[in-house]
């Protein structure tokens, strides 16, 4: 799958447009996400904070089950668990999605969020579990 017209209302959100989040890689069932880091992307000790990271790690995921959905549906996460494994700290952050189980009425997919330094070398911030329902698309 590319990144269509079809595909890309699931990018859309005004949330991630305030964020700059955007969709880099797109097949079935992964997305690749990446976002360069801003100041106003910080928390009070200058680590990307992790709201942005969670936001980063739940909607890649959820963007890479609406690869794997029927025409009409859509994902909504019902519950996202995020393990912070260290500060968030780097020029970038790039987030790899893939669906572990596609179901009919719910869908498991995982996130791996990595920053980015100055060499362009990644390091794993954060990795997410995240079940998402399969709704009618609005």
């Amino acid at each position: 799958m590319s990144l269509t017209d079809d595909f890309k209302w699931v990018m859309n959100a005004p949330f991630l447009k305030l964020l700059g989040l955007e969709a880099v890689g797109v097949e079935s069932g992964k997305v690749v996400s990446r976002l360069t880091v801003r100041e106003d992307h910080h928390q009070q000790n200058g680590y990307v904070h992790a709201g942005v990271v969670g936001t980063m790690a739940d909607h890649t995921a959820g963007a890479a089950s609406a690869t794997v959905m029927a025409e009409g549906f859509m994902p909504l996460t019902i519950e996202f668990k995020v393990n912070l494994l260290r500060p968030a700290v780097g020029r970038a952050l790039v987030c790899e999605a893939k669906v572990l189980k596609a179901g009919k009425a719910v869908t498991v997919a995982e996130s791996e969020v990595f920053a980015e330094d100055d060499n362009g070398e990644h390091k794993l911030v954060a990795k997410a579990t995240v079940t998402l329902a399969v709704v009618p698309r609005r």
